[in-house]
Order: C-alpha cells, then structure tokens, then sequence
C-alpha cells in the first residue's frame, strides 16, 4: 500500500484502521501570558517612552525623546512584550501631529529662502532616487529577492505609502516593510547623532522658538501660543480636517501631507494663533514616532529575513554615505549648514529627520521642505519605476512567479530550470 502523504508522529499511538492517514494532532494555543488590557499596556508603555526621554535628555543625549522609545520599543519588541503595532488611534494621531508640525515652519520668509537652491535640490532628489535604484539592482543580483521588492525597499521617503503599494506591484509586502523601517530605524538612530556631532556650541544656541527648552516649554505649555486653549483648538481641528482633506484627495501618506498643507495655508495667513506642538505635547508626539518605529522589529520578523540582513544592511550603508556625499556637494554649492543640508537629504523617515532637526537647532523650514517634495516624487515615480524595471530585467534564480506584473505573460523560462517544492521535492519548472 502507498504511503500516506502525511508523516506519522511519534508521540501519537498508532491508528486503529489500517490503510487511513493518522488524524491530526489537535492544534495547541500558547499558553496566555497575563498582562494589562490593550490600552492600559499602551498607556503604560508611552509613559514609559518619556520617561526614558527624561533620563536621556539628562544625560545629553540628543533627541532624547526620539532616540530612547525607538530603543524602548524594540527591545519591547524582541522580548514578546509588544506583537503588535502601535493602536491605530495613536498612530493616526502622531502623524497628523508631525504634518501640523511641518506646516508650522513653512513660514513665507522660510519659502522664499529656500527658492534659491531648488535646482540643485531637484538635482540631489533625483541623484538619490537614481542611486537607490542602483544600489537595488546589486541586491537583487544575488537572486534571493526579486527586483520589485528590492526596489521599493531600498527607495527613501514614504515608508508606509510604498508599502501600502507593495502588494499591488507584486512585492514581498513583509520584505518591503521589514526594509523600509529598518531604514527609517537606522537613519533615526544616527541622524541625531551625527547632527549633534557636526553642530558646534554656538550654532546650537539659535532656532526655531518651539525647539525644546525654550521659552513656553513647562509642563502647562504645549502648543506655541500663549492661549493655550485656543491653540490646541486650532491644532485639532487642522489635525481632522488635514487628515479627512488627504484622504479626500488621495495625496500620498494622507495623515501626514494633508495636515501639513492645511497648517501650511494656515501659517502663511498670519491669521492663526499659534498651534505648533512645544514641550511636552512635541516630546509627547516623538515619543509616538519612535515607538512605532521600533516596535516593528520583532523576533519573527528578524528571523524571517536573517539570511538577507547583512546584504540589506550594506546597501543601506552604501546609500546613506551616498546621500552623506551628496550633502556636502550641496552644502559647498548653496553655502548651506552641512548639518542642515545632511537632515534634508539623508534618506530616513520624514517624522524621525524633522524629531532630529528640532532637536539638533537645525532649519527645520529647509529640512522640512525638501523632504516633503522628496516624498511626493518618490510616491509619484517609484510605482512606474518598479514597473518599467520588472518588465525589462531578466527573472532571477529562484524567484516565484508572484512576483510578475498582474495581467502580463510571463517570459519563458528555461527547460533546465527546476522550482523546487516546500516540502523539497523538485518538480518541473511548467508544472503548477
């Protein structure tokens, strides 16, 4: 008699019917670990977040608040503590605090001080846009990603736009995601660092009014102006209304962009008092955007892509030296601040560069504007970028054919080629 396609168990007693598959062993749930409901756990850990912030900003560490809940989050993260993402209400409401945050610096003297360097500005966002899908190519040689997924994985700016967009361009959605926050994690770990150390001591007296410790930043202060109550007024309503406006006009990243263009309208009126989130309510709003960032990083997630983590590591290193690169050219062609110049175009995520700049007493307007306009090119070129690349590259070892491109016919692949199974078992390449 033919063997079953089952394996037998040994910890289970034979069957008593010859000739039939053993049953399945019952399926075994993991032991519960008692823990505080959802929100009490959430409202706990973001207490936390601070407080590490407060520590942190008592030791020197620069962006205190940022650099300490993204550490908390993934460690949090990795030990099982946290298998989920940050709750959705937090997370939209950080987003649209970071894009009212944006607006809040894009001041009409900020605008016309950066009209200047828009041609080399265009030039950089393009070089880097150019390299990062260069450097995806050299990944996506070794044959154990594919090439969509490479692409969109190693592009800066609109992490949570290109992988919304992954699936719909055959990506791999999970390794897309895993490359785009490792990148955002990365980028926001060092990008303080390194404002901090090309920032001297008297460059760091200056900047924005609402660059923490300033004046108004006590525990009762949390928005610029001095009615308290009419500027966190204001502030929410550009939170609802920027929020429901991106969705309504489908603008990349929504909660992030439409905010911003609604307290950017709302800043260039002079007519609004001033909303933009200080002391506590800004610590607060990066307290949220490191932990969403490093509670992504769990175990699971680290060991499905084990084998191709020092690869994507050193493509990343490739192109943040790249952009490094690109910002002092930039620097010494405008006469601009190396360390302004380095946050605009270090290819991290938008909320962690400006929590960086705010920190560092860099200019947030400059920093602020050319990585808006470099996140709505990236999301509005990269989809036909994958897609032109994917029709043209050749398939690599290895690949399945869910990473071909909906509604076209697959190349012919060689008679040679044999896929093999999950079970290990070779089978022809036309058999499916």
């Amino acid at each position: 008699m033919a063997p079953t396609s089952a394996p037998r168990r040994t910890d289970e007693p034979p069957s008593s019917t010859a000739g039939t598959a053993p049953k399945p062993a019952p399926r075994i749930s993991e032991p519960r670990v008692s823990r505080p409901a959802p929100t009490g756990l959430w409202a706990l850990i973001i207490a936390g977040g601070y407080a590490a912030g407060l520590a942190a900003d008592a030791f020197g560490v620069p962006a205190p608040y940022l650099l300490s809940s993204l550490l908390a989050g993934a460690a949090l993260a990795l030990c099982g503590v946290v298998r989920d993402r940050l709750p959705a209400p937090a997370h939209r409401a950080s987003q649209a605090l970071v894009g009212a945050l944006m607006g809040s610096y894009l001041t009409p003297s900020a605008l016309v001080s950066a009209a200047p360097v828009a041609l080399p500005l265009t030039v950089v966002t393009a070089t880097t846009i150019a390299l990062s899908v260069a450097v995806a190519w050299f990944l996506a040689r070794g044959g154990r990603i594919d090439r969509p997924s490479a692409v969109l994985g190693m592009v800066p700016g609109g992490s949570a736009a290109i992988v919304t967009c992954a699936d719909e361009l055959n990506a791999d959605v999970r390794l897309v995601a895993f490359t785009q926050y490792l990148r955002v994690g990365l980028v926001a770990t060092t990008a303080p660092l390194v404002a901090h150390w090309v920032t001297s001591a008297s460059s760091a007296a200056g900047g924005h009014p609402g660059a923490g410790g300033g004046a108004g930043s006590g525990l009762l202060h949390v928005v610029a102006g001095s009615d308290q109550f009419t500027g966190l007024f204001t502030l929410a309503i550009i939170a609802v209304v920027g929020s429901w406006a991106g969705r309504r006009l489908r603008v990349p990243t929504p909660l992030l962009i439409g905010p911003m263009l609604v307290a950017l309208v709302a800043t260039l009126s002079g007519v609004v008092p001033g909303f933009a989130p200080v002391g506590v309510g800004q610590n607060a709003v990066f307290v949220l955007v490191g932990l969403d960032v490093g509670v992504r990083f769990t175990r699971r997630t680290l060991v499905s892509v084990r084998r191709l983590l020092l690869p994507i590591l050193a493509c990343m290193a490739v192109i943040c030296l790249g952009c490094a690169g690109l910002a002092w050219v930039f620097a010494g062609v405008t006469g601009t601040a190396f360390t302004d110049a380095y946050l605009a175009t270090t290819p991290g995520g938008i909320n962690a560069v400006l929590a960086a700049a705010v920190s560092s007493h860099a200019d947030v307007a400059l920093v602020s504007t050319v990585q808006s306009l470099r996140l709505l090119v990236v999301i509005l070129v990269t989809p036909m970028i994958t897609r032109l690349l994917a029709s043209r590259w050749s398939w690599p070892v290895g690949v399945s054919v869910t990473t071909a491109v909906r509604g076209q016919a697959l190349p012919p692949r060689p008679p040679h080629r044999r896929l093999t199974s999950s079970r290990g078992q070779a089978t022809s390449a036309g058999r499916q």
